[in-house]
């Protein structure tokens, strides 16, 4: 139980990699809060389960592209629990398109999501976790970010952006006792990718050394490997979780 007492926020935790963080800190202490905009139920049942196996969490709605809710969910987690010990920004979403055929709205809908709600969150639990003089911030970017993924110019520029922004307040925070740290997952079984069509899987395995899709406890590992005590020397480093894909 290496998180004993410690309190954790995972955006995005309904279901996928999300859900499976969530579940990943519970089991090892940490209070989860589960936090969903869209999937109130899904939430719950992380939530659920959680609790079922003994652990501690909650779930709170909060859209995290917009910066006031996202400050009155933190002022609420810190009011009632004294403290916020990590902070994983998950929630991410796609709306993929040639750059040619992309609109605007689809665009900016992705960057308010991926970047601008990692920034919220950032922004708004930074002043605790200097209070506390300690903290892990773990940001879910993606090896589009690292390596770029034609059709997916919204996307691969938020998790790029995710990338500069870790590096950014890990150079402002590290003095404070803060580490802030990024996993870049590769091709991981979630319902974002049961999607894609069987041609793109199939081109996808073929660049990936290991031949097969990564699991949503590939990236949950990772994440417990920085909220740990493991990682307390590690801070603006990129880890890519993706069988080999991006090298």
């Amino acid at each position: 139980m290496m998180l004993e007492n410690q309190v954790a926020l995972v955006t995005g935790a309904g279901k996928g990699i999300g859900k499976a963080i969530a579940l990943a800190l519970a089991s090892n202490g940490a209070a989860v809060i589960v936090n969903y905009n869209g999937s109130k139920e899904r939430a719950k049942e992380t939530v659920n389960q959680i609790q079922e196996n003994g652990g501690k969490a909650e779930a709170i709605g909060c859209n995290v592209a917009d910066f006031n809710s996202c400050k009155e969910m933190l002022e609420d987690v810190i009011s009632r629990y004294g403290r916020l010990d990590i902070l994983v920004n998950n929630a991410g979403i796609t709306k993929d398109n040639l750059l040619m055929k992309m609109s605007e709205e689809d665009f900016d809908a992705v960057i308010d999501i991926n970047l601008k709600g990692a920034f919220n969150c950032m922004k708004h639990v930074a002043r605790q976790m200097i209070k506390q003089k300690s903290g892990r911030i773990i940001n879910i970017s993606s090896v589009s970010g690292v390596a770029g993924n034609a059709g997916q110019a919204n996307y691969s520029a938020s998790k790029a952006g995710l990338i500069g922004l870790t590096k950014t307040a890990a150079k402002e925070l590290a003095s404070r006792g803060i580490t802030v740290n990024a996993i870049a997952p590769g091709f991981i079984q979630t319902e974002m990718t049961d999607v894609l069509s069987d041609a793109i899987k199939s081109a996808a395995l073929e660049k990936i050394p290991m031949k097969r899709f990564g699991e949503p406890e590939d990236i949950a590992q990772a994440v417990l490997f920085f909220a740990s005590g493991n990682a307390k020397y590690i801070t603006g480093q990129v880890i890519c979780v993706d069988g080999g894909m991006v090298m």
